[in-house]
């Protein structure tokens, strides 16, 4: 009988628990220049979510490519990040891109107008993963901005 109790608590238990949708991308925000010397310029970016569910779970990014003027420049894959329960979070995104590669001679014209206007365009793209319980779900990151350089 004692097990039957035990065995019904960690059922209810377990069942009152939901995972009712995967968590809201909400989208990619605060991209900006952490640091930017003659080396390197670092940039940071913030994928927010809101987790609905009574349990959390883990997020993963494999290799999210940051596009500077349309060319690749750099790829941001991060440890896993557990997803906090019934809260809106943010997972930070850092990269360093070497300098001579942003204002190289691919691209002339984002060259040039980069020296002018001392902005670039900033493409983050590729894919977060989120699992939970052997369920797991991919959120497309397809992002732009343009980012003031200062040196």
């Amino acid at each position: 009988m004692r097990k039957l109790i035990i065995l019904s608590t960690i059922c209810l238990v377990f069942l009152s628990c939901s995972v009712n949708e995967k968590p809201q991308f909400i989208g990619l925000e605060n991209i900006k220049v952490l640091e930017s010397t003659s080396k390197h310029v670092t940039f940071t970016a913030e994928a927010k979510f809101i987790n609905p569910n009574d349990i959390g779970g883990e997020l993963q990014t494999d290799e999210i490519k940051v596009f500077i003027n349309d060319n690749e420049m750099a790829s941001v894959s991060t440890e896993s990040f557990k997803v906090p329960a019934k809260k809106e979070f943010s997972v930070p995104l850092k990269t360093n891109v070497p300098t001579d590669s942003i204002f190289s001679n691919k691209s002339i014209g984002g060259l040039i107008g980069s020296l002018f206007s001392k902005k670039v365009k900033v493409q983050y793209k590729g894919d977060i993963k989120y699992k939970v319980l052997g369920f797991s779900y991919t959120y497309d990151i397809d992002q732009t901005e343009d980012v003031k350089i200062k040196f």
